[in-house]
């Protein structure tokens, strides 16, 4: 009786070890300066997490990190998804929480005067609910 008692103490400290240990998430970083190539850019995700904000629920890192090499005269950023998904960016410029246009029902997307500098882009999710999503990044107005 107690060698399965001590397995299963082991087994517990094993895995909070690892888990302590374990690399912690990390955003992919998507370097670009003007007149980038392909365009539009496009990286794929999974939006949400566990954080409750005012830009729907959204994970302890950001999705991804986007380093802008220069300043760039335009710039858009568009999120496509199936899920209420938000757009939160915190970068030079400051914070900006964008929601889905439920009028027109198309994804969020921010777009005009981008700076040199380092955005962190979060994909929220306002119903709490984790989906794909596809994140658009172009420099040519539509």
């Amino acid at each position: 009786m107690k060698p399965k008692l001590y397995q299963r103490i082991a087994t517990a400290i094993a895995l909070v070890l690892v888990s302590a240990i374990a690399p912690t998430a990390r955003a992919e970083t998507i370097e670009i300066q003007p007149q980038f190539s392909p365009d539009p850019m496009v990286v794929e995700g999974r939006s949400g997490g566990a954080t409750n904000s005012e830009c729907g629920y959204l994970g302890d890192t950001p999705n991804h990190v986007l380093e802008v090499g220069a300043d760039l005269p335009y710039l858009r950023i568009a999120v496509e998804g199936t899920n209420n998904l938000s757009l939160l960016i915190d970068g030079p410029g400051g914070r900006f929480c964008v929601l889905a246009d439920s009028y027109t029902e198309q994804g969020p997307e921010m777009s005009g005067l981008w700076t040199q500098g380092t955005y962190q882009i979060y994909i929220g999710d306002r119903a709490g609910e984790a989906s794909d999503y596809r994140l658009y990044i172009s420099h040519t107005p539509n």
